[in-house]
């Protein structure tokens, strides 16, 4: 027993890595698309000025310098991706890129293991599995953005429960790198009453906004804002309540309004634990907005690591098991997982799931996870 013990870590931790390399090695998805878009974008700012990073023309112009057997796409992100990405400009684009794909893999499994409690083997077995699922991998290998957003919500899970409020409105800022994927989070904090949190981050947040004035100008805001006002790319509502549940029109707002209101309550029924009014604000995110991709779910790892801590029953731990499993690559690579369309549904369960502890509240909530707010 005392062998089969100290096995078990190992198979599980080799297990996850297995996993991790099958899903790196076959995933279809064009190879740093979505880098060197940011990249692109980060070339026309830096040789042309940054009032052009939403000339579209320009960007797909040194799309086909960067990459030319890749499609170009519109650079729709914020300004703060492309400041992010300025200092690879001058390398090669493999090279910016494995850069790029390391520092964000390493941010997101690095904020995961400081902000879990304690300092148990099991927590890299916890912070393994947080990373095997197949869209972790799909958001590093495309160079998305969003480990690091996720990796900001893992780091502010730690400085709440610390009461560091001020320091995690600053991790919090880094939800200004992709707001759609987590835009519920920061309201969910301020509801929970951690008002130097909200209040740091609204800091932040108009720092960087004065900073886009004076770097964009009035005419490359006039772009940003046209672009995120106009016919969005393909392929982003495979994750929205309206492929999942097929509603649409005022069917749809009215459900999105009902989610928004539903986590509002939450979050103050559970200000008392601020990793789970992290976990609800995280789920009616990425439930309500209309525009997501695959690599976005990166928020539902965290979520997942949150309720493992905070919520360990063996109910929630059998659920979170079984969603995971669902998400690694060995069930996604043959295709007996769920499809895009049907994430939604599973996230709209855990999100009933959490509704029911905040209704229950402190009689749900393990006393040792339990804290003040501030």
């Amino acid at each position: 027993m005392t062998l089969a013990r100290r096995l078990l870590p190992a198979v599980a931790l080799a297990g996850i890595l297995g996993a991790v390399a099958l899903d790196f090695a076959n995933r279809p998805e064009p190879f740093a698309i979505d880098f060197h878009t940011y990249l692109a974008a980060a070339r026309v700012g830096v040789e042309q000025g940054w009032p052009h990073i939403y000339d579209q023309a320009m960007v797909a112009l040194e799309q086909k310098v960067l990459a030319p057997t890749q499609n170009s796409q519109p650079f729709i992100s914020p300004p703060t991706v492309g400041w992010l990405v300025a200092p690879l400009v001058p390398l090669p684009f493999l090279v910016a890129f494995y850069i790029w794909a390391g520092l964000t893999l390493a941010a997101f499994a690095g904020a995961l293991a400081w902000a879990v409690p304690g300092r148990r083997p099991s927590n890299w077995i916890l912070v393994a599995a947080a990373i095997a699922p197949w869209w972790v991998l799909e958001a590093v290998r495309v160079g998305q953005v969003v480990p690091l957003v996720a990796a900001g919500v893992a780091i502010s899970w730690r400085l709440l429960r610390e009461d560091r409020n001020l320091a995690a409105g600053v991790a919090l800022s880094l939800l200004l790198l992709k707001p759609n994927t987590a835009f519920l989070v920061p309201v969910a904090i301020l509801v929970a009453g951690r008002y130097r949190a909200f209040a740091t981050f609204m800091a932040v947040s108009v720092i960087l906004a004065i900073a886009a004035f004076s770097t964009l100008g009035a005419d490359g805001l006039s772009a940003y804002v046209s672009q995120l006002t106009g016919p969005l790319p393909g392929g982003g509502d495979s994750l929205t309540l309206e492929r999942g549940l097929h509603i649409h029109g005022a069917v749809v707002t009215a459900l999105r309004l009902l989610i928004v209101a539903a986590v509002l309550v939450a979050a103050f029924k559970l200000r008392r634990s601020p990793g789970l009014v992290l976990v609800v604000g995280i789920l009616g995110s990425l439930i309500a907005v209309p525009y997501l991709h695959a690599s976005d779910l990166c928020l539902l790892a965290v979520a997942g690591c949150i309720i493992w801590e905070e919520l360990p029953t063996p109910a929630w731990r059998g659920l979170l098991a079984a969603g995971w499993m669902l998400a690694s690559p060995y069930v996604a690579l043959s295709r007996l997982g769920p499809n895009l369309d049907q994430w939604p549904l599973i996230e709209l369960v855990f999100l009933a799931g959490m509704l029911m502890v905040a209704w229950r509240g402190e009689r749900a909530l393990p006393s040792a996870r339990v804290v003040e707010a501030a």
